[in-house]
């Protein structure tokens, strides 16, 4: 192919539209046709990444391979496309004001005055074709962040501007994501927000070639051809988005409403092949279809926000899937778990999973949940801050070390058994300091990592500050909680088991970010296993008696 096609989508009328799920069907569409094509988020927020906000703010932290922090819509990207992403796939306001300004500094701009148009506009065209660059895409997709309307977007809006007129209508074409609100009071859909939505993109020299509209009900001939009259749109190009039961669903849709079909005639690419879905009708059939149910807690601080852990609940689908298990997913407030409600909050389920988070509020009671699984012998996985916990039940439980923590919870504590890496103890500024990105794991034999890895080398993705404190490491193993993977650089552990348990696994890393509809994670799908056995053995002892 000559050149990479750019495909813009923005966002009208309301926040939450699902841009990234309709921009990753899309692309999933593409890539099943052939077309090698990639996703990158534009987010109008200043703050340079999303690693300093809480997850109440923004949802989860997104880490790629090569260790950016980025929006949890690139989760979504992985997920669909089952293609790695990168920093060059996230781009924030505060990297481009801090890109132009440190250019300004260096005398880049020969004295000129540095304004939005063109220093910033100029800066945000060239990260949006910086994947289009060497021709190894022949689709990029990008998601502006936002609602159009919104100030914050409006350097966004007039780069993409500016980029289709110097592009040409047939490599570039804007999608714009829009809601068609139902009033049941007048029982009927309408489209004025949508006309008005346009406007204002309009008003911003921006014209919408294909309207995506999220629905409650379905669009009647007479309401398509009215949206397509008034948002100057050919009426094959207003598509429908009404609900679904599942996110996972969207691609196939998206190909009904001939999404994909419209899209490469606008773009004067050739629509002769018919996407090829069979691998992902054939995950979609089985995580319809379950043959068994299994009751899973996720003891967590985060989670009256469902984004928050966004990642670990996809994993949790793709693991279902593959063990033809409908996971059920408890969130348990880590605060309000006590020595007192923790029978009435854990006994009934198949397997705990203790979630990552930093600081001490809600620890107690993610180190009793540990207490408890490993005790009562219940599947557990501790993932970051879960495996630290783990850690540190041991040592007050197991070892006798009462007073055991983590200095990030107690820096006096006199069994540090969870510290901070050498290399950050100086550090002050939290922005980009942790552990990030992909990291290499020697897994040993005869442990439960190697039985579900199948290798004895591994390369999962981090995002923490604090590590198991190896001077711990003899004590620790003697009482039977072995540390069966350890980075071979470092020397740092980066997984723990308990040996007489059924399945006891706590992990350093964040499997949940590697695991795709194509390649569910081997660890997930292991734990998902080791909880049905527990539900059917349950089961049958209640049958028994």
């Amino acid at each position: 192919m000559a050149e990479t096609k750019y495909i813009f989508v923005t966002g009208g009328v309301s926040s939450s539209l699902g841009k990234g799920i309709i921009a990753a069907s899309l692309a999933k569409l593409l890539q099943a046709r052939g077309y090698k094509t990639t996703i990158q988020k534009l987010d109008p927020y200043i703050n340079v990444d999303p690693g300093t906000l809480n997850p109440y703010e923004h949802g989860e932290c997104y880490v790629t391979e090569d260790g950016a922090e980025t929006d949890l819509d690139l989760g979504h990207y992985e997920r669909f496309l089952n293609v790695n992403t990168s920093q060059a796939n996230n781009v924030t306001t505060g990297r481009i004001y801090q890109s132009v300004i440190e250019k300004e500094r260096r005398g880049e701009f020969l004295g000129k005055t540095v304004q939005v148009i063109p220093h910033i506009t100029n800066e945000i065209k060239e990260r949006v074709q910086l994947l289009g660059k060497n021709h190894e895409y022949d689709i990029v997709i990008t998601e502006i962040g936002g609602t159009v309307g919104d100030i914050e977007s409006l350097p966004y809006i007039e780069a993409v501007r500016q980029l289709k007129w110097e592009l040409g209508d047939d490599n570039a074409l804007v999608i714009h994501l829009t809601l068609v609100p139902f009033l049941s009071a007048a029982g009927e859909l309408k489209t004025k927000p949508t006309q008005h939505s346009v406007k204002t993109l309009m008003e911003s020299g921006l014209r919408a070639d294909i309207l995506v509209c999220r629905t409650e009900h379905e669009l009647s001939d007479d309401i398509r051809r009215k949206l397509a009259l008034f948002c100057n749109v050919k009426q094959e190009a207003v598509i429908q988005s009404i609900d679904a039961s599942t996110i996972y669903d969207v691609p196939n849709m998206m190909l009904q409403e001939g999404l994909d079909t419209v899209t490469l005639k606008k773009l004067n690419l050739p629509d002769d092949t018919t996407p090829n879905l069979t691998q992902w009708n054939e995950f979609l059939k089985r995580h319809k279809n379950p043959k068994h149910e299994v009751t899973i807690g996720l003891i967590g601080k985060y989670v009256e926000l469902q984004d928050s852990y966004k990642s670990i609940l996809e994993a949790f689908i793709h693991a279902g899937a593959a063990n033809e298990v409908k996971v059920k997913v408890e969130s348990i407030h880590s605060e309000f778990i006590n020595q007192s409600t923790i029978q009435n909050k854990i006994s009934h389920l198949d397997g705990i999973l203790v979630a990552p988070g930093f600081g001490e509020r809600g620890v107690e009671g993610k180190i009793d949940a540990v207490r408890f699984a490993r005790e009562h012998k219940l599947p557990f996985l501790g993932i970051c801050l879960g495996m630290q916990m783990a850690v540190i039940e041991f040592a007050r439980n197991v070892l006798q070390l009462k007073k055991a923590n983590s200095t990030e919870m107690d820096p006096n504590t006199p069994h540090p058994v969870i510290d901070l890496m050498k290399e950050q103890k100086e550090i002050t500024h939290l922005g980009g300091t942790m552990r990030l990105g992909s990291w290499e794991c020697t897994v040993k034999d005869d442990s439960t990592a190697k039985e579900v890895y199948g290798t004895n080398q591994i390369f999962e993705r981090h995002r923490h500050r604090y590590e198991y404190n190896n001077q711990y490491t003899t004590q620790m193993e003697s009482h039977g909680l072995k540390s069966t993977g350890v980075n071979p650089k470092t020397n740092l552990v980066e997984i723990v088991e308990i040996e007489d348990h059924p399945w006891f696994v706590g992990v350093q890393y964040h499997p949940e970010y590697k695991s795709t509809v194509a390649n569910p994670h081997p660890l997930f799908i292991a734990f998902i296993k080791a909880a049905k056995e527990y539900s059917q053995k349950k089961n049958n002892a209640s049958l028994a008696q």
